[in-house]
C-alpha cells in the first residue's frame, strides 16, 4: 500500500512535539506567576480559539487571558515560559525522518496552533528540514475538528484523500480524516505508530 500512499500529513503536538499550550503548561504557569488558575483557564477557553485561528496575535490573547489586570511580571517573562514548555520527541522525529529518507514522500503539518507558538516551535526544532509545507489553524483561518482544514491540505498537497496518511494523538480529529476518506492512525506511542505504519506498507 506504501506505493499507493504519496502524502504523510501530521499533527505536531502529541506527536512530534509536545502540545504547544495545554492544561498541565497553564496550571504551572498559575503556580509559576501565582494566578488565579480557575480564572485564567476560563479566560482561556473564551480566547485561545480565536487566537489558535489567527484572528487574534498572543499579546491580544495575554491581555485578555493574564493582563488584564497589573502584574508583578513582564509579558516576555511571560512568552518565554511559554515557549520554554515545547519539547520535542526525538524518537517520532527520528521515525518521521527514516520514511523521509527511504520513501518517495511529502511530509506536511495539520495543525491547531497560535502564530507566535507556531513560528517558534517550528524554527526551534527545525521542523522544516523534513516537512515540506505547514497548514496550520493560525495560517489558514480553519481549526480542527473543521473539514476545511483537512480540504485545504489536500487541496495544497494536490493528493487524493486515500492516497494520503494522517496521524494525530487524538481520535475524533483521526475520525473527521477517515471520514473524508483520509487513511489514519491514531498516535499513542512509538511502537504503536510503527506497528500502524507497517499495516500500511512503510517499513522503518
Amino acid at each position: 500500500m506504501s506505493r499507493s500512499i504519496s502524502t504523510l500529513f501530521l499533527d505536531i503536538g502529541g506527536v512530534v512535539l509536545t502540545n504547544g499550550w495545554d492544561r498541565t503548561m497553564r496550571q504551572k504557569a498559575a503556580e509559576s506567576f501565582d494566578l488565579d488558575y480557575r480564572e485564567m483557564n476560563e479566560r482561556h477557553h473564551l480566547m485561545f480559539s480565536t487566537y489558535e485561528q489567527g484572528k487574534i496575535n498572543l499579546d491580544e490573547y495575554l491581555s485578555r487571558v493574564v493582563f488584564h489586570q497589573e502584574r508583578s511580571f513582564s509579558r516576555q517573562d511571560f512568552k518565554d515560559f511559554m515557549y520554554a514548555q515545547s519539547k520535542s520527541r526525538p524518537e517520532v522525529i527520528g521515525l518521521v525522518r527514516a520514511l523521509k529518507t527511504r520513501y518517495p514522500l511529502r511530509i506536511a503539518a495539520i495543525s491547531n496552533e497560535g502564530r507566535e507558538l507556531t513560528i517558534y516551535r517550528i524554527r526551534k526544532f527545525a521542523l522544516g528540514d523534513f516537512m515540506d509545507f505547514f497548514v496550520c489553524s493560525c495560517f489558514v483561518h480553519y481549526r480542527k475538528p473543521d473539514e476545511d482544514i483537512y480540504r485545504l491540505a489536500l487541496d495544497i498537497a494536490q493528493v487524493e484523500p486515500e492516497n494520503s496518511l494522517y496521524i494525530e494523538d487524538r481520535p475524533m480529529f483521526v475520525e473527521v480524516a477517515i471520514s473524508l476518506g483520509i487513511n489514519g492512525i491514531v498516535h499513542t506511542d512509538l511502537e504503536n505508530t510503527r506497528a500502524a505504519l507497517e499495516s500500511f506498507g512503510f517499513s522503518v
